[in-house]
């Protein structure tokens, strides 16, 4: 049996190894505790770096893949799109994460294993 890691300890400790990198993060949606699916915002000193969701591909492996508004839309538009996704999916965890590292963490944590 595989055991797979719930979706509130995955961003749980994204959210710690962030802050001990030095950087900010914060949860902007927290979705259903155990299978949730977790986008993630990237941010590098506030400049949006784009929206990235954790997706298993066909044959299995787990990849941070951009979604949503381009890096460059207003904030409004990004706003706008985490309010339609978790209306039609409240199960969904989105985490913002301030840091030059976020994409490297993100990986790390969200796609281990």
């Amino acid at each position: 049996m595989n055991a797979r890691l719930t979706s509130q300890l995955l961003v749980g400790a994204l959210v710690r190894r962030t802050q001990a990198a030095g950087g900010g993060a914060m949860i902007l949606h927290k979705g259903e505790p155990v299978s949730g699916a977790i986008v993630v915002q990237l941010l590098d000193r506030g400049v949006n770096l784009g929206l990235f969701e954790r997706i298993a591909d066909l044959s299995g492996q787990l990849a941070l893949v951009p979604c949503g508004p381009s890096a460059s839309s207003p904030p409004r538009d990004i706003s706008q799109y985490i309010a339609r996704r978790s209306a039609v999916d409240p199960d969904i965890w989105f985490v913002e994460l301030d840091t030059v590292l976020g994409q490297q963490l993100a990986a790390e944590i969200l796609c281990a294993g």
